[in-house]
């Protein structure tokens, strides 16, 4: 056996290798994960142009290039690894990896990591998709856009594994995963940006999972952040990551469920 494979690192990317070859074989997965988030953007381009966008401080390249990513972290990264999770427990592959080497977290990172990645790149094409076809530009606080998108990956594992604790099958995973992609679509500025919005609903909607990092990659682009203004979406999103984290060490099951 490879040294390597010894480390924690080791570990989690012998995992990865595994799930990678498992992941490409669920052609429903992938159809989810790979071109549900590319092309449901630019869909709703013409939607996003009746907008009064223009009011607000706004253009429909600004809507449309967080909003992009946004779909990709709900569809490549938060819906595809309930199912990811969901499925490993159900088939007794967690319960096996508990026995060996490998730590609780080192076994969701590692089970995590190929739909980070891809994710990661998704996004990546999506933004520079958006810069050359909507006219965006390119970024002027670019530290604020990579920050958003780090958070939102982080956030978007934890309640992955937190939803997948309460997750019976596979293939209830499509009505568990329900509601976060529902709230965060309308409420995070993801379909209808928070401007333009009641200020009292756009408050509360502050607060969801997904707004500090649709609100932190816009500011990326836009340059509009103040410290003061990017203070409030780092602690929203850190704060979700914590909670998340926690429910997970709290209630994550490793076990089939009964």
């Amino acid at each position: 056996m490879s040294t390597a494979i010894t480390t924690p690192a080791g570990r989690m990317a012998a995992l990865a290798r595994a799930e990678l070859t498992l992941f490409g074989r669920s052609r429903g997965t992938l159809v989810a994960a790979l071109f549900v988030p590319l092309t449901l953007p630019f869909a709703m381009r013409s939607a996003v142009e009746e907008m009064d966008v223009k009011d607000v401080g706004l253009s429909v390249g600004l809507v449309m290039l967080p909003a992009s990513i946004g779909f990709s972290l709900l569809f490549a990264v938060y819906s595809s690894l309930v199912g990811v999770f969901t499925a490993r427990r159900e088939e007794l592959v967690l319960k096996r990896l508990r026995t060996g080497e490998l730590r609780d977290a080192e076994i969701l990172a590692g089970a995590a990591l190929p739909a980070v990645v891809m994710g990661l790149v998704q996004c990546v094409l999506l933004a520079v998709g958006c810069m050359a076809l909507l006219d965006v530009g390119a970024p002027s606080a670019p530290h604020l856009a990579v920050i958003g998108l780090l958070l939102g990956l982080a956030a978007c594992v934890s309640l992955a594994a937190l939803t997948a604790s309460f997750t019976r099958t596979v293939e209830s995973a499509q009505v568990t995963t329900l509601p976060m992609m529902m709230i965060t679509m309308l409420g995070s500025g993801v379909i209808v940006p928070l401007e333009l919005l009641p200020d009292r609903l756009a408050s509360v909607c502050e607060l969801l999972p997904l707004t500090p990092v649709i609100t932190l990659v816009r500011g990326g682009w836009s340059g509009d952040l103040s410290a003061y203004e990017t203070l409030g979406p780092l602690v929203t999103a850190l704060a979700w990551i914590v909670i998340g984290v926690f429910a997970v060490r709290r209630w994550f099951r490793w076990e089939p469920r009964r």
